[in-house]
């Protein structure tokens, strides 16, 4: 067994068909790979479209479950499970091209690495708001290209969606930390940098990233984001780069703008206009539609408000994102 596919899975059945239903038709051989779905749904609620969708395929779909468990917790137990010698995370609501693993196999091939990831993208087929959440979180004008990305202004360190390693790795390091609520997969990132392996891109590891459906979805999911920066940033000193207060940075700078622009009719709330609205330029060029670049405004603002705040709210201790225990 080559590759164990994990992804943790909590309710949302519709998603977890699709997500099964795409990795169980990749164009590579079935015996080859493995699919782990470590539950934690109320009531086992899950079990009964699992079994139905292992009756349709000739691919292993292996199923965990123990009631409420928790994210890291559901990898890790994964891992112990998994027969694969490379292991591969993934979330729940993504979709798999069916090249996925043959670009994986490709990559490290090239390059055998010890650890990697993969980009994320909405394809044609996803909602305008989808594709539009899709530019906000991996745009280079937006994160500087932090999740993944043939350009970038950081360090890359895989994260959950889409990130693998030789299954070694994985327990030299411990595997996920369960102190950490959000932002895990970042830590496990770091932790694996730091222990000297070699960390890779393959920018053909493409998976389809749904995300949230909802601005307020969204908003919810980028505000843990931010709470995890501060989380991760006490755990390993250094960390904390420009790239990731930038965020921070704009919401502050447009609150001081707008009360400058009200109190003494200063005009340095055009330059953080313009910037929230180069989104409809750059994502309406991208997608070739109006509508989406409209929603990339919206979801580039939501962003920053949302990743900011969860920010602000861990540093001045009044969030609910810090390191457990």
């Amino acid at each position: 067994m080559k590759f164990s596919l994990i992804a943790p899975t909590y309710g949302r059945p519709d998603e977890v068909s699709e997500f099964v239903r795409s990795a169980t038709a990749l164009a590579f051989d079935p015996t080859a790979f493995e699919i782990i779905l470590s539950d934690g749904t109320p009531r086992d609620a899950l079990r009964p479209l699992v079994e139905a969708l292992q009756k349709e395929t000739s691919v292993a779909v292996r199923f965990l479950h123990e009631e409420g468990l928790p994210v890291s917790e559901a990898r890790n137990w994964a891992a112990k499970q998994a027969n694969g010698t490379i292991l591969l995370f993934l979330d729940s609501d993504c979709l798999l091209p069916s090249t996925y693993l043959t670009q994986i196999e490709k990559g490290l091939q090239a390059a055998d690495w010890d650890a990697f990831g993969g980009p994320d993208d909405a394809p044609s087929d996803f909602s305008p708001l989808q594709k539009a959440i899709s530019f906000s979180m991996t745009s280079l004008w937006t994160t500087g290209g932090i999740r993944g990305g043939k350009k970038s202004t950081t360090t890359y360190y895989p994260r959950g969606f889409n990130m693998g390693m030789k299954r070694e790795v994985f327990f030299a390091v411990g595997g996920y930390d369960v102190h950490f609520k959000t932002g895990e997969d970042v830590d496990l990132s770091i932790r694996i940098h730091h222990a000297g392996y070699r960390v890779g891109f393959i920018p053909t590891a493409v998976v389809w990233h749904k995300r949230r459906s909802t601005l307020k979805q969204f908003f919810h999911q980028v505000r843990r984001f931010g709470g995890a920066r501060w989380a991760l940033a006490q755990r390993h000193p250094g960390q904390l780069k420009i790239t990731h207060l930038f965020p921070v940075f704009l919401l502050l700078g447009t609150v001081v703008a707008i009360l400058l622009a009200a109190v003494l009719n200063w005009p340095l709330l055009v330059v953080f206009i313009a910037y929230f609205l180069f989104p409809f330029l750059l994502a309406g060029l991208q997608y070739r539609s109006a509508k989406i670049g409209a929603f990339a405004v919206a979801s580039t603002v939501v962003m920053m408000l949302g990743y900011g705040i969860g920010f602000l709210e861990a540093f001045f201790g009044g969030g609910s994102h810090r390191v457990r225990g």
